[in-house]
């Protein structure tokens, strides 16, 4: 399953590598013709090098005299790219929609969180298109808009019946549903007629060419929020977020201001602040996720005291036994308790070694994922600071709460934590 998912991800990174740098290479291309009293029949041309080669490319305003025996047509790079999308998204969540794509807790069942998956892709492309359709289509901006707000209401709905990483991907997936739609459903149609009107020598319609420049508009500025959310698993204080919707509706901003501005700075850089803009805003962002800082003033601290665990039947303790914490103010010169480690070494071997171990005792891995191990003290305080992100803050880990961790073992690792996570 690993070599499978190794795979097909593989699959899914190259085509959509190719579709992506065809968009922004036809999108440069266009931008940046020679306009300027150009040969009879011809929009514009362009001289570029590349590779030890010069090359001089010509746009005809409408066709060449007679078409030409091979005219190449891209459409491939997108449909692969979907096609690898969906086994992908089958791979990872659906085949096992307890580990990803259901958030611990819920009372969904795995048909239940497939079926919804699956409606919001088709429920996507067909609310899309019928906007595109209406007379919104006749008014871009205010139909990008609407747009932004279905998708936004689309990414709050997810985060509520999956976990963040699950309506993350969801959403991407609806994107990139709604942009392979484009090519499949609009544009190769519109091209397709373009081409056969030409060579039966009529006029082709201009509806058909309308509607596929405004789809393919769209999948321009689709493309930077899609590839976010392709490389969003790797960062937990995004999707981990209690406000991930929100996260994910700023970052689609930002991608959109910079996007608009590398489109159209052929013509003026009138946009140019948008960078600055989205440099600011991802700062913001990584400031409103990040840990709220622990007080340790000796005023204000506060001694967290815990009641010895019982033993259990293995001579062991089980820290999901532990009474709730009991929060005391401490005396003024009194420094902030340390957390004894034992305590928290047992809830880590308990929960989080069945993975993160050099011996998984999961079936799922036959290796410790992301090599982490938590074998040793060494190695659990060395990763206090990732524990403290996925574990406590985002509560992302253990996937889908297999191993059962409870609120309370969370705030004992947390408390540990912020108390310098000594190991002594």
């Amino acid at each position: 399953m690993e070599w499978l998912n190794l795979s097909v991800r593989w699959i899914h990174m190259i085509t959509g590598v190719a579709w992506i740098g065809a968009s922004f290479y036809f999108v440069w291309l266009e931008n940046n013709l020679n306009r300027a009293n150009p040969k009879e029949g011809l929009a514009g041309d362009l001289w570029a090098i590349h590779g030890g080669g010069i090359y001089h490319l010509e746009k005809y305003k409408l066709a060449p005299p007679t078409m030409p025996e091979n005219l190449h047509w891209f459409k491939w790079e997108a449909y692969f790219t979907w096609m690898s999308g969906i086994a992908l998204l089958c791979l990872v969540f659906y085949f096992n929609p307890a580990l990803y794509l259901i958030a611990p807790g819920s009372s969904l069942s795995g048909p239940e969180a497939v079926a919804i998956g699956i409606g919001s892709l088709i429920a996507g492309w067909f609310v899309y298109d019928f906007l595109c359709d209406s007379a919104l289509g006749k008014r871009p901006a205010l139909l990008g808009f609407v747009l932004f707000v279905l998708l936004v209401a689309a990414a709050f709905g997810l985060s509520k019946v999956f976990s963040g990483r699950g309506a993350y991907l969801h959403v991407g997936a609806i994107i990139g549903t709604i942009m392979v739609g484009n090519v499949f459903r609009t544009i190769m149609p519109a091209q397709r007629a373009l081409v056969a009107a030409i060579k039966e020598g009529r006029s082709p319609d201009p509806a058909l060419p309308a509607k596929g420049l405004l789809r393919s508009r769209h999948n321009n500025y689709f493309t930077l929020p899609v590839l976010f959310i392709m490389i969003s698993n790797h960062f937990p204080s995004t999707y981990g977020s209690q406000y991930n919707w929100l996260i994910l509706a700023g970052i689609a901003v930002l991608a959109v201001l910079v996007r608009h501005y590398f489109n159209t700075r052929h013509n003026s850089h009138k946009y140019a602040w948008t960078l600055p803009v989205a440099a600011l805003g991802m700062i913001c962002l990584a400031y409103v996720t990040g840990p709220k800082p622990v007080s340790t003033a000796p005023e204000t601290a506060k001694v967290i005291k815990y009641q010895p665990l019982p033993e259990t039947a293995l001579g062991g303790v089980r820290a999901a036994d532990a009474p709730a914490p009991v929060t005391a103010p401490a005396a003024p010169a009194a420094p902030v308790a340390s957390i004894d480690f034992e305590k928290v070494h047992v809830v880590i071997q308990e929960r989080c070694t069945v993975c993160h171990s050099a011996t998984p005792s999961s079936p799922l891995f036959s290796a410790a994922p992301a090599g982490v191990m938590f074998d040793t003290a060494q190695q659990i305080k060395l990763m206090a600071p990732r524990i403290q992100a996925q574990a406590v803050a985002s509560q992302i880990m253990p996937l889908g709460n297999i191993t059962q961790m409870t609120q309370q073992e969370r705030d004992l690792i947390g408390a540990w934590i912020n108390t310098g996570a000594q190991t002594n």
